[in-house]
């Protein structure tokens, strides 16, 4: 779930109507939570079987609006389904006459999920640098990626990570041609004015908004290997475009999914497990906030004798 919600607007959990809030629904709240995904909606599902009762639903929905006010979600929406019948899922259903609300496909389609992107904070992770080698574009040194953030305009003043010379943006191209200005998420390839030596792991930023640079990061982690997290462990960390190796320095504490209170006498960290370490890198990290950016703000873990992703990390 963490690897597929990291790049989700909107995430639906099912809650069994006959169940109601359970262990598994706690830990899909959390992690969506945790990796700040803006929209959330309940589908409270298999309806047919409690009769459509609107006294179970409301009585699911308070157990759930109580839980959720300890999370972190901005929208969150509740819907009672039933996937089987198709009640509420398409169209109206004929059953619920006392839900006034929107089927689940009318509210995929409406909700508003432009501005869940940051367009203020200017991040452009290198991922590839273009050089073409003809005599049409002989000196034509060009950056390509994907804005993680911000807008981007012909003639703005930047500042290249890590070296930290300014440059002004000389053109924006993508596959279908040159553009004036581009901005989050867009796939675009940025020529600079001055010839700066850049390659992949670089960033490009607004010279007045630069992100924290820095070695040592404080990471809620979702441990995802059999192989339990080790206290001064070595793994190679992946961060935007950028690869280097990193140690583990501290295990501060586990969450308790079901409680969301720390765990700090328990620090042995398994499979499926969320805690808050702390790490040091061999390279400096040019990040914001996972809160602020999700793409500038996360991390991965591998292992390198394995190859294996073993985490996922939200940069606190």
């Amino acid at each position: 779930m963490v690897t597929g919600a990291s790049t989700a607007n909107l995430a639906i959990i099912l809650v069994d109507a006959r169940n109601g809030l359970v262990e598994q629904t706690c830990r899909h709240a959390f992690i969506a939570s945790l990796l700040k995904i803006p929209h959330v909606i309940f589908c409270i599902n298999k309806m047919d079987l409690v009769d459509y009762s609107e006294d179970r639903y409301e009585e699911i929905k308070e157990e759930l609006e109580a839980f959720s006010s300890k999370l972190e979600i901005s929208d969150i929406r509740f819907i009672p389904i039933s996937a089987l019948k198709g009640d509420n899922v398409v169209n109206k259903s004929t059953q619920m006459d006392w839900y006034g609300g929107s089927t689940l496909m009318y509210t995929l389609e409406n909700i508003h999920i432009s501005g869940d992107h940051n367009h203020v904070d200017c991040r452009f992770p290198v991922q590839y640098v273009i050089r073409p080698q003809s005599d049409e574009f002989h000196d034509f040194r060009g950056y390509a990626g994907r804005i993680a953030g911000g807008v981007f305009k012909k003639g703005d003043e930047v500042t290249l990570l890590p070296s930290g010379f300014t440059s002004k943006i000389a053109s924006i191209t993508t596959m279908n041609g040159e553009i004036t200005e581009a901005y989050a998420p867009m796939s675009v390839t940025i020529q600079i004015e001055d010839d700066m030596d850049l390659s992949r792991g670089d960033m490009i930023v607004r010279t007045n908004n630069q992100p924290t640079v820095a070695q040592d990061l404080d990471v809620m982690i979702c441990w995802m290997s059999d192989r339990a997290i080790a206290l001064r462990g070595k793994y190679a960390i992946v961060h935007t475009t950028k690869e280097a190796r990193c140690i583990v320095k501290e295990i501060k504490y586990k969450v308790n999914i079901n409680t969301l209170h720390r765990i700090e006498d328990d620090k042995e960290v398994g499979m499926n497990d969320i805690a808050r370490i702390s790490i040091r890198c061999t390279q400096p990290l040019f990040y914001d906030r996972y809160s602020r950016n999700r793409i500038t703000g996360s991390i991965i873990l591998i292992d390198e004798g394995t190859n294996e992703t073993v985490g996922a990390g939200m940069i606190i």
